[in-house]
């Protein structure tokens, strides 16, 4: 039985149209579903604890990396769960990490495939992260998007271009491997996927089963220099710069020197410290097949 946990205003709005024909697919194939449709934030989470704890193991998160996260949070335990996604977001970041083609292509991963072992990151207040977690410039740009107004074709640009003249930097202790470090950071963050923000690749040499999570603190640049180094950030460019430290590692503690918003796959929650490890070989999911030459 799959149990598919539905964001209806997935793609502003266009979600029950891909959902009808996910359906007339599903009907197709003969396959046993169940719909639940969230309505209200965190609806996804509640749906997936609820479905979990009365022993359901197979569940599709249908929408965006942030419905994915809610549903991932959800999970009683993850460790005898096979979780699939189809999705219908605006910028389906992790999916693009995990191979997933969007919208009805992914049914085919669920229906005919086999779940592969997914690492993702555990945090000790009790959140999870399946993509990138951390803060910095991004979860600036994201603030600036609560508050702009409802015209969301050019609201993430023009809160980008306000965080690039506004953004002052988080200043933070990293704590690894017994060893402390300060930094004044332009972002700090954890990574299993390789991009975020609808595309960005911050990350390109993340895996999502290596077992190691992707430690990646950019230094604030000088400001002579800062244009050029927020340039390679889009591009990808960053894990070998000075400003960069990029480590693979399985436990971090992040400390900002005052509570801030940390972003999660996108959702933005209040942290005081972000005290992390990975968690590998446990979660099942239905992805693509990574093409040999990248392994």
């Amino acid at each position: 039985m799959l149990n598919i946990i539905v964001n209806p205003y997935a793609s502003n709005g266009k979600g029950e149209k891909l959902l009808l024909k996910v359906q007339q697919q599903l009907l197709s194939a003969h396959a046993e579903y169940r719909i639940f449709r969230t309505h209200e934030k965190g609806g996804a989470k509640k749906f997936a604890q609820a479905l979990t704890e009365s022993g359901e193991t197979k569940i599709v998160a249908f929408g965006g990396d942030g419905t994915l996260n809610e549903v991932l949070c959800g999970l009683k335990d993850p460790s005898v769960c096979e979780l699939g996604l189809i999705p219908a977001g605006t910028g389906n970041d992790f999916a693009e990490s995990a191979l997933i083609p969007y919208g009805q292509k992914a049914l085919d991963c669920i229906l005919r495939g086999e779940a592969k072992y997914t690492d993702y990151l555990q945090f000790s207040d009790g959140n999870r992260s399946i993509n990138i977690a951390g803060f910095g410039i991004d979860v600036d740009i994201l603030e600036r998007c609560e508050v702009k107004g409802s015209n969301k074709r050019n609201k993430y640009f023009r809160s980008l271009l306000a965080s690039v003249f506004g953004y002052k930097g988080v200043k933070l202790n990293v704590e690894l491997n017994g060893e402390e470090k300060e930094y004044l950071a332009l972002i700090a963050a954890v990574c299993n996927g390789k991009q975020f923000g609808g595309g960005i690749p911050f990350c390109p040499a993340a895996k999502l089963d290596d077992g190691k999570m992707d430690l990646v603190v950019v230094e604030f640049p000088k400001r002579s220099k800062y244009w050029g180094e927020l340039f390679r950030l889009m591009r990808g460019k960053l894990l070998t710069r000075p400003i960069t430290r990029h480590v693979l590692c399985e436990k971090v503690s992040l400390i900002p020197s005052e509570p801030c918003r940390a972003q999660y796959d996108g959702e933005l929650r209040e942290i005081e410290r972000m005290d992390v490890e990975i968690v590998s070989g446990k979660l099942k999911m239905f992805r693509g097949e990574t093409p040999k030459k990248q392994r």
